[in-house]
């Protein structure tokens, strides 16, 4: 069985760790690989060849620096059939929604490319007699990113690029779940000329998380998770004195008006609801219908639901198994607690046919009606394909539910009232909001985060906030003097 090893100082790194986990094809139920497990000396080797890698990295020019993310945009774009298949063979998602995330994590490679307009600084000249202003902006230094199994390719391509693109270099730390998309990504980013040491790639578990979490020579991490460890990973990091973004989870709401278009809600609702398995930090769990609406959208969404396939996401289906059997043991599980909490179970995804290997870790599309909000099934992130109905009788409830969540990472509303969307959009306490959107992951260039608990730190992923992560600014203040200069002054320049 073959070994997922490291990527340090850009070769192949076997480590120290004789430790390995198991990487499943989540469609059969079969471990088809092992990967290693990173001890603190290899994360420590990791960081020690990024650190080596800094100053030259960062003192490229920014046309080289360019023309290497240019050449790197081109090779994945080349051959994103080919790491699709790793996501869909790892992950499980069908191979239609893999490429759509390689699509989504090109944008911001595209973004990269533009370090040279990114990093410009600022100039004033003659704020005093002969005095100039100017800033300049330069990289933190050797930056850890911590990224999920949701998203093997996409998150990672989110942060690296344009930390590298600011100057940085990076210790990569994907899932151990699914971790071949980040070493086929660095394999393909040296093959075009990056630096070794530029980008490095440590596989493994908690202790490789702890191991740049307290390494004196981070200076920055980034990463996306559930909330808990997220805000773990955000204290740790700033205890040792870290620059750290944290994205956290989510419970997205879909805020149903009654002069919605209820084809297009349902349409909506199924693709937000159960795409890649609901296994997405933007997915909607959670439709609140202002009523009279919810029996009659509750029919259009089940009848949508009765034709989606489940199965193997090399074959022509809809949706793919969950990560791991604990993972789908644990959603299905929400549905126990819907039943003795007195919700209704509209369609069940327990009993799901499908076009697969019995083995797989297999969930079908689940609907659940009138969940109380009082409810697991309702306060907590199940990251499965499990959409929950709750009912209410205006506007203003509907936003009171949504304000009241701890988390707000993304909420969507569905009207045709201008003046309603463009309320909602002021008063809602989310940071990324759709309008008759479900899912509002922004464009590259503008920037991805939530409010509340589903971002700690104050900066969001990609967009310009990235480069001010990523940077830290110069403020210089210059005079050349010249023959005429007046002498010694100790107060204060006046004009």
């Amino acid at each position: 069985m073959s070994l997922v090893q490291h990527w340090v100082d850009g070769a192949t790194f076997a480590g120290a760790s004789t430790r390995t986990a198991p990487v499943y094809n989540p469609a059969t139920g079969a471990v088809q690989r092992e990967v290693a497990l990173a001890t603190t000396d290899d994360v420590a080797a990791a960081v020690a060849a990024a650190k080596k890698a800094l100053p030259g990295w960062a003192g490229m020019s920014l046309a080289k620096r360019q023309q290497l993310l240019f050449a790197f945009r081109e090779v994945i774009n080349a051959r994103k059939e080919e790491l699709a298949a790793i996501l869909t063979a790892e992950h499980g998602k069908v191979t239609s929604d893999a490429l759509g995330e390689i699509a989504r994590g090109l944008e911001v490679v595209e973004l990269a490319t533009s370090l040279p307009q990114l990093l410009k600084g600022e100039y004033s000249e003659n704020v005093s007699t002969g005095v100039d202003v100017y800033s300049i902006k330069q990289p933190v230094g050797v930056v850890g990113i911590i990224s999920p199994f949701n998203f093997p390719a996409m998150v990672p391509l989110w942060f690296f690029p344009m930390a590298i693109a600011a100057g940085n270099t990076v210790v990569l730390k994907p899932s151990e779940k699914d971790p071949s998309a980040s070493i086929w990504l660095a394999e393909r980013f040296q093959e075009v000329g990056l630096p070794d040491g530029v980008l490095n790639v440590v596989n493994g578990d908690k202790e490789s998380v702890d191991a740049l979490l307290d390494h004196p020579d981070v200076a920055a991490i980034s990463f996306v998770g559930s909330t808990p460890i997220a805000k773990y990973i955000y204290e740790r990091g700033t205890a040792n004195g870290k620059r750290v973004q944290a994205l956290g989870g989510a419970k997205n709401h879909m805020l149903v008006l009654p002069d919605a278009d209820l084809d297009l809600v349902a349409d909506s609702a199924v693709n937000a609801g159960f795409g890649s398995a609901g296994e997405r930090c933007m997915a909607i769990s959670v439709v609140v219908a202002v009523e009279p609406v919810a029996d009659e959208l509750i029919g259009k969404i089940t009848e949508r639901m009765s034709g989606l396939k489940v199965g193997d996401g090399t074959r022509n289906c809809d949706m793919g198994p969950l990560i791991t059997k604990e993972h789908r043991d644990k959603v299905a599980g929400y549905l126990d607690v819907a039943t003795a909490d007195g919700a209704s179970i509209v369609v069940d995804g327990r009993g799901v046919e499908v076009d697969g290997e019995a083995n797989g870790f297999w969930l079908g599309p689940t609907l659940i009606d009138r969940v109380p909000t009082t409810s697991r099934v309702y306060t907590e992130e199940i990251f499965g394909p499990v959409l929950s109905i709750v009912r209410v009788k205006s506007y203003e409830e509907g936003l009171a539910l949504i304000n009241g969540s701890q988390y707000g990472n993304g909420t969507a509303i569905f009207t045709n009232d201008g003046g309603a969307a463009r309320r909602f959009q002021n008063e809602v306490t989310v940071g990324m909001v759709g309008i008759n959107v479900p899912i509002p992951v922004p464009v590259g260039y503008f920037s991805f985060g939530g409010w509340k608990d589903s971002l700690f730190g104050d900066t969001k992923a990609y967009g310009t906030q990235a480069m001010h992560f990523f940077t830290r600014e110069k403020a210089i203040t210059s005079r050349w003097l010249d023959p005429s200069h007046g002498g010694i002054n100790l107060g204060f320049p006046q004009n």
